[in-house]
Order: C-alpha cells, then structure tokens, then sequence
C-alpha cells in the first residue's frame, strides 16, 4: 500500500534533520569545550609563572605559608591572606582574560569558559570572606589515601607541589601543562634504587638519574662489574634473599627493577627455572618488599615503582622463555596496580644493545634518557621502541587486561 496515497507523511519526510541547528551545536559545543581547555592551560601557566617571576612569587608564597605538611592550615588569617593574594587574583585574572577573549570572537559556546572561571571566583571569595575550606579540594586535610592520579589533580597529586618540588606539579585540575613542561614527576633529592644496576641500561639510567639530581642506590647482584661513582651508593644483594634488602629500600623512593637474564633458544629445566626465577619470581618479591614500606600519612603520594616488562609482553623477543617470564611479570603488575599501593610504571622497551641483547639498535643511553623523559611527564606506561605496532598493540592489550582483572578479580581485606 502507498504511504503517501493514504495522506500520510513519508519515511523521507520523518527523518528530515535541521543541519543549521546541528551545526550550532556543533559549534557551540566545539568553543565551549576550547574554553574550557584554554582556562586550565591560562590557570596553570599562571601557576608556573609564580614559580619563575620574583614579584609574582612574592604573592604567591602566601600561599604556600599556608598549610602544614598534613595540608592543614596555620592559621585561618593566613589562610584567607592566601585566598586574597593568590586564588582571588589569579581567578579574577582568568575571568577578565577569558572575557576579553569571548567578546572578541563573539562565539556563544565560548562563555562557558568565561562561566568556569567564576566558579573558581565565587569558591575564593567564599573562602576568603567566610573562610570556609570545603571547597579547596585539593588542599583538605587529612591523610593521603590514594595514589597521585593519572588522569586529574587529586590531594596526593597538589601535595607534592607543597612538600615535594614546589618547581613541579603545576596543573590544578587536569594534568596538561605539567605533561607538556614534563613536571609531573620531580627527580631532584629523590632515592632511586635500581637492580641490573651493572647493565648497559642500568648504568645508563644511573647516569642520567644523578643529572636529574636524584640519589641513585645501585642493586647488583655483581658489584664487581661497577666503578664507583659519585652521588650513586652500591649495595649488593642475592637471588632468593631480596627480604635482606627491606631496610635499604625503606629509605628508598623509586625503586627501579631492571634485572634480568636471556636464555635465548635454550628450554631445558634448569633454563625455564632461571628465567622465571630471576625475570618474574625475583621482581615479584622485590615489588611486595616495597610495597610493605608505604607506609605513613603522604607515603603514597611519592613512592613508586618502575618495572621493566620490556616489549616482549606483546612483541617477540627471539626467546620464547625470556618472551614467557616477561609477559607473565607484566601481568601480575596490571594485577597489583589494581590495588593503588602506590604509583607502578611500566618500562615497555624495545631492543637495545647490551650483554641481553648484543644485536640491539638502540642505545642504552638513548633508551634511558626516553625513559625519564616519560616518566617525568607521568606517562605510567612507558614505551621505548622502533616498533611502530608496539604503540598500538600495548595500550589494547593493557587495557582490556586491566578490565579484565578488574572484573574477575578482588582485593584481599586486611584483618
């Protein structure tokens, strides 16, 4: 029967769509969203800016005088002198910024932003006038619970800007301009300990560490093999007593897990025992160690632990047992991030040259200098490698195993 002999509207005619009220939206939604982003950038490059210009710090520091090391404050007059000086000015700053902005491009959707920067006027002036602190999230007191977080600045994450580095941890809501500055991870005065310390890529990494002004703890199971250097102390340790090392490492930052052997084509007993003995099970007992010693109120917010998985989670190796200890190492990492001890990166390398791998074709230094420019733009997962399909195959395989752990998989509760 025809539809449209009966009188009735068409298919065609239901479906019609008002592209002009598409494309306002559209637009709309476009500048809004820039305007939002623009906000943030502006606010933490006038944070960074603080930090760099004498008479802006000048204010600034009022801010800092502020707070104890557990984020309480010192005194409700200082705190709301802190309000005046820093969160009233910068706010008041954004919004006459982000206004002049708006009506030169007379773009609707970017008064969102405009609208955004109140926000952080209106809660300023609150705190100031009123001096109420229930709005200044990141500044609450109490204890840090939880790990500095990848994807926003939560408590743990601002803390260190206060008792860390306070020339680092800029960003205040999204972690954009600490990742573009590579200030979202601050090496200086941090204790770096590093297994496969005699490596080519532990030496390497020591080197750059201490140019980064941290203090490098070299682990070797082979102190013979390394030259005294300055500012990296040497502590040997054995396979199978990793528990000796619990009072070095409680003084210890970052612990860096590097160590490692390749038995290339052999798959006899005693090589498979080796490679997962050394490659998985040792990495394993070292990373619980550690773990055992975040402990006290802002530990989280600076302990962490990098684990060289290296490429051969989802790449071959030419070495189906160094391929095999490896992958089984990288997931019971995904599986203990879950549980948010502390920070836990993954070094995702790709072949350099070293006594692992003679045919490498990077270098050590290339690989270690890539690494800490990663890591001190917070990438939690780290790859180095020419292997375009290294970039594409890990992040899948990451996060669908992630998922999947999450889902079928739970916390043991502490008694």
């Amino acid at each position: 029967m025809n539809i449209l002999a009966l009188g009735l509207p068409g298919i065609e005619g239901q479906l019609q769509i008002n592209w002009d009220l598409v494309n306002t939206c559209l637009q709309f939604a476009i500048w809004g969203l820039f305007s939002l982003l623009l906000a943030e950038v502006l606010r933490d490059i006038y944070h960074a800016l603080c930090h760099q210009v004498s008479w802006l710090g000048k204010l600034h520091n009022k801010h800092h005088m502020a707070y104890r090391r557990d984020l309480s404050i010192v005194s409700l007059k200082t705190y709301q002198e802190s309000q005046l000086y820093h969160d009233i000015l910068e706010s008041s700053l954004l919004v006459v910024i982000l206004m002049v902005i708006a009506l030169f491009l007379q773009q609707l959707g970017f008064w969102l932003g405009v609208t955004y920067a109140f926000t952080f006027l209106y809660g300023a002036s609150l705190r100031y006038f009123q001096g109420k602190i229930d709005t200044d999230f990141n500044h609450l007191p109490g204890p840090l619970e939880t790990i500095p977080s990848l994807w926003w600045v939560n408590r743990s994450y601002h803390w260190r800007h206060h008792f860390d580095d306070v020339n680092a941890y800029y960003s205040g809501v999204f972690p954009l301009v600490d990742t573009i500055l590579g200030t979202g991870l601050s090496l200086k005065g941090k204790t770096v300990a590093l297994t496969g310390a005699s490596g080519a890529l532990g030496q390497a990494l020591a080197t750059e560490l201490t140019k980064h002004n941290a203090k490098v703890v070299a682990l070797t199971t082979h102190p013979e093999k390394l030259q005294t250097q300055d500012k990296v102390a040497i502590i040997s340790w054995e396979l199978g007593k990793e528990a000796d090392l619990r009072d070095s490492l409680e003084k210890v930052d970052i612990l860096i897990l590097n160590h490692g052997i390749n038995v290339y084509t052999s798959r006899t007993p005693e090589a498979i025992n080796s490679s997962y003995e050394v490659n998985t099970f040792s990495a394993l007992r070292l990373m619980d160690i550690f773990i055992t010693t975040v402990t006290g109120p802002q530990s989280k917010a600076t302990k962490e632990i990098w684990v060289n998985t290296s490429e051969a989670e989802v790449s071959p190796a030419l070495s189906p047992l160094y391929e095999l200890s490896k992958r089984a190492l990288g997931d019971i990492v995904t599986l203990k991030r879950l549980d948010g001890d502390c920070i836990i990166r993954k070094l995702i390398l790709g072949p350099f040259k070293s006594q692992l791998n003679p045919y490498g074709v990077m270098s050590a230094q290339q690989v270690a200098r890539a690494i800490l420019f990663l890591a001190r733009r917070d990438f939690r997962n780290i790859i180095v490698t020419i292997n375009p399909l290294t970039y594409l195959l890990f992040p899948v395989k990451e996060t669908s195993t992630w998922l999947y752990y999450r889902i079928f998989s739970k916390k043991a509760k502490s008694e």
